[in-house]
């Protein structure tokens, strides 16, 4: 799919190492680390993608991919913190390895660093979108927090909370895209909303492979986000049944932040039962179509081609 833009990713690449060098050498040993733990880059091909369907081939779209790839691991070492999580895409996440106060400061590093690699062009639009996305992300994750461990979240809430943690960016990614290049405003909005709806389903699939994924893929233990606290869209259907066995046992796991594995068996059981995941899985695809539908305010391309194919590749992918 993204065939086209391998050079630019490469180049991303390239700028994320070279925007996190710093006197102080534990920034890049860290920014080094966090380089090798992979990860897909979508979000900066969004951009990059967009950008081209836009009809942009200046050097500002690695620079604005770079951006965003700042932004988004700034949100992730933040997170690992807020969720305890000790293991990120199969290595010690970077608080395990250096503590709670390196990784804050780290992750706010990053966030200036962003901000500033942005006002180095004069596109003060951009700017003030980035700030934007930046601040939707940091209340998305308070009010994910103020639900943690609340096993009545409903799911119009838990969308609301999916929309503004990580949808919101990809938003942004695809309507910079459209920015830097020659669309209508109605197409760049076509753009906005295509990756927002790409995001919604990115997400619920990545929610569902903590009950269909496999641990060595994952890269962390299976069943991490209901020990976390939090209750995903499977888990919100399945509560929604009435279920009185799933909620003793979903509560269980919520309050003593553990579950054995006969417990999650039973809990996957239920889960199969009432259909929950393939409920989730449903409502991801229905996001998906929503994303190519957007799309449809372009004329055929090889671009457009790729940003078709990718929900379908989320929809399916296993990690």
């Amino acid at each position: 799919m993204f065939g086209p833009i391998r050079d630019d990713l490469e180049k991303v690449e390239l700028e994320f190492n070279r925007h996190v060098q710093s006197q102080v050498e534990l920034i890049p040993a860290i920014g080094r680390y966090i380089q090798t733990s992979g990860g897909k880059r979508i979000r900066p091909a969004v951009l990059l993608m967009a950008s081209r369907l836009a009809g942009y081939s200046g050097d500002m779209a690695v620079l604005y991919a770079s951006v965003v790839e700042f932004v988004h691991t700034a949100t992730l070492v933040h997170d690992d913190i807020i969720d305890d999580s000790n293991w990120r895409r199969g290595q010690l996440a970077v608080h395990s390895r250096w503590g709670n106060d390196v990784t804050v400061l780290l992750g706010d590093y990053l966030y200036i660093k962003s901000m500033g690699l942005a006002l180095s062009r004069d596109t003060l639009d951009v700017v003030r979108l980035l700030c934007d996305v930046t601040l939707r992300m940091i209340e998305g994750e308070i009010y994910q927090l103020s639900k943690n461990g609340d096993i009545h979240i409903s799911e119009d809430e838990h969308l609301d909370i999916v929309r503004r943690k990580t949808a919101c960016l990809f938003g942004g990614c695809a309507r910079i895209g459209g920015m830097l290049g020659r669309v209508t405003p109605a197409q760049e909005l076509a753009l906005q909303e295509y990756g927002v709806n790409l995001g919604m389903a990115f997400q619920l699939v990545d929610d569902l492979l903590d009950f269909s994924g496999d641990q060595t893929a994952l890269g962390k233990p299976v069943g991490g986000d209901l020990r976390e606290g939090k209750v995903t869209l499977p888990v919100i259907r399945l509560l929604q049944a009435g279920d009185g066995a799933a909620s003793e046992m979903v509560g269980e796991v919520v309050r003593q932040r553990a579950v054995t594995p006969d417990r999650w068996a039973e809990i996957l059981k239920l889960l199969g039962e009432h259909r929950a995941i393939e409920y989730a899985r449903g409502r991801a695809g229905e996001y998906a179509s929503r994303a190519r539908e957007q799309l449809s305010a372009f004329s055929p391309s090889p671009e457009r081609d790729a940003l078709m194919a990718l929900p379908d590749y989320l929809l399916t992918r296993d990690r």
